[in-house]
Order: structure tokens, then C-alpha cells, then sequence
């Protein structure tokens, strides 16, 4: 489905931060963009959903630090759109809540450029949702104000009503203006709010390093100091505030406030991350392997000719199951051509997998690894099994070994490859620097192989960064290829499976 047009910039609202508030139209829009012109505030996440051949241009401020300034973003997305490029404004928050967006829309009419607008979901609303503060309630207030906490300095007089805001609002929300607190609880006092009024100081709401400080008017300057407050963060002045200790929802997750990063395939990531984010973490997608094509598909494609000359069909992983029956469509076969053909899976994923092909699995062994597989057999007897086995192009050699020694012919066939993706690791690596990951998961012995590889020209520096970060694996051959590279495991389940890693997770940092 086409959603955007060339020649046309999209003002997008990002969010806040939390990837779940991303809508499905941002979300598109970034998908069919030849060009993201994204902010500091916007999730870097997002820009994975963009098309590899998009150009991403970073245009962010920080603490006063500005990559472009406005007249010059303003510039950028005209002569993007001008040469007749779909061009994507990705903005933190709602772009018409303070964002600017409204500035540039005007840019963009005066310069002739057809643009739209994608709302977003405004900080001003969901980081007081994500730390238990209701903006509005029946027993407190019916009215809430939205201001900015950082006027145009160079304006001669504030538009902010003080004498009338500070009486007449129940809810008062200021977006932007940590640096400006003090100035903000003593104006509110001077016209006449209560200096016991409480408060509420939200840094980098809605994502898992969230953090809030409590207090009044009269003392939330000295608190928010003394928490070393730092921008990006949200004021909310009002009686509602008093209802965060009894509705703090999202900062009693289990896994609130742990930063991990996944180093599965994307493909295969998504569930994984949900239920890590489900529970409170911050997920950093950093795919260490990419599943692409086998160099030749002709020993699978005739293998598949000669299926019926084989007892047994082997898949070790999902990925084999889903090449092999993608194979098997395009090569004119379905899933009939396995009649008479037994199939074993190494475990309840890749059973999962195969029944969705309409294949029940005649073997599943009990403990998810090749030795296992192996162990089955030789109670059902290889000797003279034709067995097939497609896999990726470099895997353990275990299975196949050990069922020739027994007397079966193996023939394994590449069905796919898995790769060092081409993915920029300056950001993950100013995180490990700067000691801001907790946990990094690995899925695969491949999975660990890239990622040290990733680094392999700081290799000293890697291995420090990873002395202070706990390392999960999924199971006891993964846990092994990480000690082999000199990472300190922390964490293998008794199940090697995704989600008993996720609860083996969540029993270590409840221990901390």
C-alpha cells in the first residue's frame, strides 16, 4: 500500500519514547520514506523501520548544542522535497506541542512544498500516565494547562500569564523546563499557588530509565538538584501529583529501569523484545547475525527432488524450517511431498514452526540441543537412515557426526547463511563506554561470534566495557561460545527457550 507521495514532507510525532506509543501511521511514513530528518527526542529505534537506501539525517539539540538550527532544518526539507523526495520530519512528542512543527509547516507552504501532518502522542500527557500522575480527576481537578518551560529568550515579554495560571489551572504541565525550576515554583508562589503544592520532576519519561522526583513547591528545586535532574524532563504542579505513590504502575516492572540489548536476527526478534519491554526493560535491537540465501540453492533443491528417498527430515532451528518450506513452495512441492517422511524438530520453537506447515513433528527430544537429537536415535536405530538435514551454512557439526557413527547417511543441505549485518555500532558502543547497558542476550553461538566481532579491533576495550554488564544465554552450547570469547556468563535456563531466558532474566535483577 502506497501511503506517501514524493515531492511532499510528512511532519511526524515520534511519541515520547516508549517504542509502543509510535502510531501505525508514523510508522508507515518512516517505512516509505526516501528520506528521515529526525530530533534528539526521537527514538533512534524507529529509524530501523526506515528503507535500507533512505538517507537519515540527524538534526537533534542537545543542552544547547545544535546540530542544524531552524532556519537551516527548515532549508533541508525543502530542497529534499523540491527534488522530488518523499521526506520524513520526525519529531519527539506531537509535532504542534511545542515542537515547532507549526513553524515549519509555514516554511513549507510560503515555499510551495505540499506537507501533512502525523500527530503523535505528546509527552505532556503520557509521561504523567507512565508515572502514575492522572492529569485530570473527579476529587481533584478538572482543568489541566499545558506551557512551556523555555520561552524564546530573546522576547521582550513572556507570554505565560502568571497572575492567572497559577490560580485558575488545577493540572499545570511544563514541557522543557528543567533548566528554568526554580524561576517556575517561585513565579507560581509570587501570584499566589500554595508553596506546598506538590510536584512532580519526570526525566525521560515512558522509557525505562525513567526517573521521578517528588516534592513541593517550596522544595522541589533543592530535590530535583540533589537527583541531578537533567533534560529531557517534564513538571506536572498539582494536587494529582499526590496519587503517584498509589498508581506508580510502570516503575514497579520487574525489569523497569535495566537497559538490554537483543542481538537476535530482526526477523526473529519482535516477540522477544515485547515481552522484555512488556516487563519494564529498555530494549536495544542490535542484531548481531542477518538470515540471508544460501551461495547455491542446488543441493536443497535436490534434495527436495529426491525427498522420498529419505526416512527422516531433521530441523534444528526455526529458520530451517521456514527456508526449507519457502524452498519448497517455489520448487513447485508442498508439505504432501513429506508423506511417509518422518520429522523431527530440535525443540518446541522449531515444532512450533513446523506445525504451522501443517507438520506434526515425530521427535522432539526433552532437552533442546543436537546431543539430545543424537540420544534419540539411537534408540530408534539410524543404522541405514537416509536422513536429511538442512541447516544453515555453518553450524555444529555434532548431529550429523555422531548419526554417521551410528550408521545413518546424513545429507546436510545449506538452507540458509547467517551474517555480520552492516549495523552502526557507535551508538551501542557510546552506551557500553558510558556503562549505560545492564544486560546484553545472546540466542546463538553466531550471535556471540558477530557481536565480539563487531568490536573485534578494541578487543580490550570490549572486554572491559563487558566486566560491568551481565551476559544472558540461551542455552548451555551459546554459554559456552561466550566463555570461549571471554565473556563471563551470568545467566543459561534449565529450558532453552525464549522464555525461560525471559524469566531467568527476571530472577536475576530481583536479586540484585
Amino acid at each position: 500500500m502506497t501511503l506517501i507521495n514524493r515531492g511532499k514532507v510528512y511532519l511526524v510525532g515520534a511519541g515520547p519514547g516508549d517504542p509502543g506509543l509510535l502510531t501505525i501511521k508514523a510508522k508507515e511514513c518512516i517505512e516509505q520514506a526516501d528520506v528521515v530528518v529526525y530530533d534528539y527526542l526521537a527514538n533512534k529505534g524507529f529509524l530501523a523501520y526506515a528503507d535500507k537506501n533512505a538517507e537519515l539525517i540527524y538534526v537533534g539539540k542537545q543542552g544547547g548544542c545544535h546540530t542544524m538550527s531552524q532556519g537551516e532544518i527548515n532549508g533541508l526539507i525543502v530542497e529534499k522535497a523540491g527534488k522530488g523526495l518523499s521526506v520524513v520530519r520526525l519529531k519527539g512528542g506531537d509535532p504542534f506541542i511545542f515542537g515547532r512543527g507549526g513553524e515549519e509547516a509555514q516554511e513549507l507552504r510560503e515555499a510551495g512544498v505540499s506537507f501533512e501532518v502525523v500527530p503523535g502522542v505528546t509527552s505532556a500527557i503520557a509521561v504523567p500516565a507512565y508515572s502514575g500522575i492522572p492529569l485530570t480527576h473527579r476529587d481533584y481537578t478538572a482543568t489541566v494547562a499545558f506551557i512551556t518551560g523555555h520561552e524564546d529568550p530573546t522576547k521582550e515579554k513572556s507570554n505565560i500569564e502568571w497572575e492567572r495560571l497559577a490560580l485558575s489551572v488545577g493540572t499545570l504541565v511544563f514541557l522543557m523546563g528543567v533548566g528554568n525550576l526554580k524561576k517556575i515554583a517561585e513565579n507560581l508562589v509570587k501570584h499566589g499557588r500554595s508553596p506546598e503544592t506538590p510536584v512532580a520532576v519526570i526525566q525521560k519519561g515512558t522509557m525505562s530509565s525513567q526517573k521521578t522526583t517528588v516534592g513541593t513547591l517550596s522544595n522541589i528545586y533543592k530535590r530535583a538538584c540533589a537527583d541531578n535532574v537533567k533534560p529531557p524532563a517534564i513538571i506536572v504542579v498539582g494536587d494529582v501529583v499526590s496519587l503517584k505513590e498509589e498508581l506508580n504502575w510502570f516503575e514497579n516492572k520487574p525489569l523497569f529501569g535495566k537497559r538490554i540489548i537483543v542481538t537476535r536476527a530482526r526477523a526473529q526478534a519482535s516477540d522477544f523484545i515485547a515481552g522484555l519491554s512488556h516487563l519494564g526493560a529498555e530494549c536495544i535491537e542490535f542484531p548481531s547475525i542477518e538470515i540471508v540465501p544460501p551461495a547455491s540453492w542446488k543441493a536443497l533443491d535436490d534434495a527436495i527432488e529426491d525427498l522420498k528417498d529419505y526416512q527422516w527430515v531433521l530441523f534444528t532451528s526455526v529458520n530451517g524450517v521456514n527456508c526449507f518450506f519457502e524452498r519448497l513452495a517455489e520448487s513447485g512441492h508442498d508439505s504432501r511431498d513429506l508423506c511417509g517422511i518422518k520429522v523431527g524438530a530440535i525443540g518446541p520453537k522449531t515444532a512450533e514452526a513446523l506445525k504451522l506447515k501443517g507438520i506434526k513433528p515425530d521427535l522432539v527430544p526433552d532437552e533442546y540441543r543436537a546431543e539430545a537429537v543424537v540420544e534419540a536415535f539411537k534408540v530408534l536405530e539410524a543404522d541405514g537412515l537416509k536422513i536429511l538435514l538442512p541447516r544453515a551454512a555453518e553450524a555444529r557439526e555434532i548431529l550429523p557426526v555422531e548419526l554417521e557413527k551410528m550408521g545413518a547417511h546424513v545429507n546436510v543441505v545449506e538452507a540458509y547463511r547467517t551474517v555480520k549485518p552492516d549495523t552502526d555500532k557507535e551508538w551501542v558502543r557510546e552506551m557500553l563506554e558510558n556503562g549505560d547497558i545492564h544486560m546484553v542476550t545472546f540466542t546463538s553461538s553466531s550471535t556471540v561470534t558477530n557481536f565480539v566481532k563487531m568490536f573485534e579491533n578494541e578487543p580490550d576495550k570490549l572486554k572491559e566495557w563487558m566486566s560491568s554488564v551481565a551476559v544472558a544465554c540461551i542455552g548451555p552450547v551459546t554459554a559456552a561460545t561466550a566463555e570461549e570469547n571471554g565473556l563471563a556468563v551470568n545467566i543459561f535456563p534449565g529450558d532453552y527457550t525464549i522464555e525461560a531466558l525471559t524469566d531467568s532474566m527476571v530472577q536475576y535483577f530481583s536479586h540484585e
